[in-house]
């Protein structure tokens, strides 16, 4: 029904960037809402960004003024720039849509997670 495709992650020093995208593709009649979560070992999953369909945007506050989340409507397509990135941004870095696929209700998808490690 819906596939989110995650790319972008990987190993970089701290100071550095990374660039995320999550790609949704499927049977989906429209798209409410696209954003970033995060998971550190031994930590709970936590929110890092989203977009909302009517243009609310939301940051997690320990990445505010670092990481900036867009959204490409056409492509169906989520990002997420993250800049000055430190050793605690380390985590699987998880897609989520919440989007309504023909002939469904509204429901939540996960992307398959994209390592981002922050090391010197």
């Amino acid at each position: 029904q819906v596939q989110l495709v995650e790319s972008g992650g990987g190993l970089v020093q701290p100071g550095g960037s990374l660039r995320l995208s999550c790609a949704a593709s499927g049977s989906i009649f429209s798209i409410n809402a696209m954003g970033w979560y995060r998971q550190a070992p031994g930590k709970q999953r936590e929110l890092v960004a989203n977009i909302i369909s009517g243009g609310t945007i939301n940051y997690a506050d320990s990445v505010k003024g670092r990481f900036t989340i867009s959204m490409d409507k056409a492509k169906r397509t989520v990002y997420l720039q993250m800049n000055s990135l430190k050793p605690e941004d380390t985590a699987v870095y998880y897609c989520n849509v919440v989007a309504v696929p023909h002939g469904l209700g509204p429901r939540g998808f996960w992307g398959q997670g994209t390592q981002v490690t922050v090391s010197s």
